[in-house]
């Protein structure tokens, strides 16, 4: 039997987000600081800039993390990679050097709480199952998943094109049913969720932050030609096409991969 305490009861701690067995608890301030560091954190808190956390509770099921996400854990949960030999390895690698995304991923079964380490990012939640088929992640996003959940990789169609643009050519796609959690530069209430039935969007850059698999998403010059392109101001933009959702960022940071890429200097 265990017993936890100062936590959900804490009047520092509120509960932010709980879907299902998954809780998101924000920190409402930092009172861990002295008189050097008091200043910028009291600012921080007025801005919205405080620690989240991801809490899981399993109840005989099993969650995947991110390398490295897991903060501490109780009850009766055991780990395990979800590497199933050499050769398996081996692709996982390959897959997660194209993605930027850890090659094994941590998964948690049992039965107890499961912690993920805070970060300053926004946490977002989202069932995979309503994504129309699948749902595709930009670099870095990926924080956990149910275990029901499967990672694999989704190439760009068109592969010239994403070379001329400066994209990359893969990206992390989920499949199944479950939730996953996402980190997220932007909070979930600026970002903009865009519905397509049998149409496109075009986006000047890495806005989106998720979109459908069914979607076709390539790498496209803003007019027909170069020269047009030249004259526009514009280069390339990102295409998408079909029936799906496109989840965008307000604002373009440099990029929201960019962005992404400091999570770990800014996790306490």
């Amino acid at each position: 039997m265990v017993s936890i305490k100062n936590l959900f009861e804490n009047d520092d701690v509120r509960t932010i987000e709980k879907r299902d067995n998954i809780s998101v608890i924000e920190f409402q301030r930092d009172v861990s600081v002295n008189k050097l560091t008091a200043i910028n954190e009291y600012y921080a808190a007025k801005m919205n800039v405080r620690r989240r956390q991801v809490l899981i509770e399993l109840n005989n099921s099993e969650f995947v993390t991110s390398a490295g996400a897991m903060q501490w854990l109780v009850g009766n949960i055991e780990s395990k990679t979800d590497v199933k030999g050499v050769g398996d390895f081996l692709g996982k690698a390959i897959k997660g050097s194209v993605t930027k995304e850890s090659a094994a991923k941590p998964k948690y079964f049992g039965t107890g709480l499961l912690a993920l380490e805070p970060t300053y990012n926004y946490i977002l939640i989202e069932d995979v199952g309503s994504w129309n088929n699948g749902m595709v992640l930009e670099d870095g996003m990926f924080l956990a998943c149910d275990g029901n959940i499967n990672t694999n990789v989704a190439m760009r169609s068109n592969i010239s094109s994403a070379v001329l643009g400066g994209e990359g050519l893969f990206n992390l796609r989920l499949d199944g049913r479950g939730l996953v959690v996402l980190e997220s530069p932007v909070p979930r209430e600026e970002l903009i969720e865009v519905e397509l039935d049998n149409d496109q969007i075009k986006i000047d850059g890495n806005m989106a932050i998720a979109w459908s698999g069914a979607l076709n998403f390539t790498v496209e010059k803003s007019t027909r030609s170069l020269i047009g392109s030249a004259v526009a101001g514009e280069g390339f933009v990102n295409v998408y096409r079909g029936t799906g959702k496109v989840l965008m960022a307000p604002v373009r940071p440099e990029t929201v991969s960019n962005i992404l890429n400091y999570k770990s200097n800014v996790r306490p």
